[in-house]
């Protein structure tokens, strides 16, 4: 797995200047395996969900159209991605949301206080020793049997996939400071159960759909 190199700052700058264009190289490359992820989650209306890292909101658009009489909260480290989240939001007509910054290693809410956690594309910028500490995070976060779905830049895949990691390597900002990750070990060793891994290929763009529950 090839290191992490920009700051949480460093990420922060980065997606604050790539907000208003962000949609293009999610629709472009992310959107199959976010609409897996959607899929994966399978929402049952009332339940109470939890995205982490919304980015510019086309995840949470889709959970608050599933979730209409749930609890639906989201956080995401970057204003300007989360002023691109509300304004999704708001288009839904939904009043049970939350949208504000919020921070991944400490998330700021009750043990055991939600039935889902979402989150897309962020371990993919986090160093790779600090997994456990905010998959621990989210596993303190859910209900005995809650659901986690992960989604993020996969190591994995074809020789074409691996482009990517080039780019990464040349200048890790090009790419908003994402290359590949495997998470399905770090989500089993926290004691996840049913643990899935899907792969998905979009426009040569590597993403793994990550699945379990927490144990009853």
């Amino acid at each position: 797995m090839l290191e992490a190199k920009l700051s949480k700052q460093q990420v922060t700058d980065v997606y604050a200047g790539k907000a208003a264009v962000y949609d293009v190289w999610g629709k472009l490359t992310e959107s199959k395996a976010q609409r897996r992820c959607i899929e994966m989650a399978a929402i049952q209306d009332g339940e109470s969900v939890l995205e982490v890292a919304v980015g510019t909101g086309l995840t949470f658009q889709q959970i608050l159209q599933k979730n209409p009489s749930g609890l639906n909260e989201g956080l995401d480290l970057t204003e300007a991605m989360l002023a691109e989240a509300k304004e999704k939001a708001a288009l839904t007509k939904a009043r049970n949301y939350r949208l504000r910054v919020g921070d991944a290693y400490k998330l700021d809410f009750a043990d055991t206080s939600f039935d889902l956690l979402i989150n897309n594309y962020m371990f993919d910028l986090l160093p790779e020793e600090d997994f456990p500490r905010v998959i621990g995070e989210f596993k303190r976060v859910l209900k005995p049997g809650g659901r986690l779905v992960l989604v993020n830049m996969a190591r994995n895949g074809r020789w074409y996939n691996k482009v990517w990691d080039t780019v990464y390597r040349i200048q890790p900002a090009w790419m908003g400071g994402c290359r590949g990750v495997s998470m399905l070990e770090f989500v089993q060793a926290a004691g996840f159960q049913q643990v899935s891994r899907e792969f998905i290929s979009q426009m040569s763009f590597p993403s793994e759909i990550i699945y379990g529950v927490k144990a009853s």
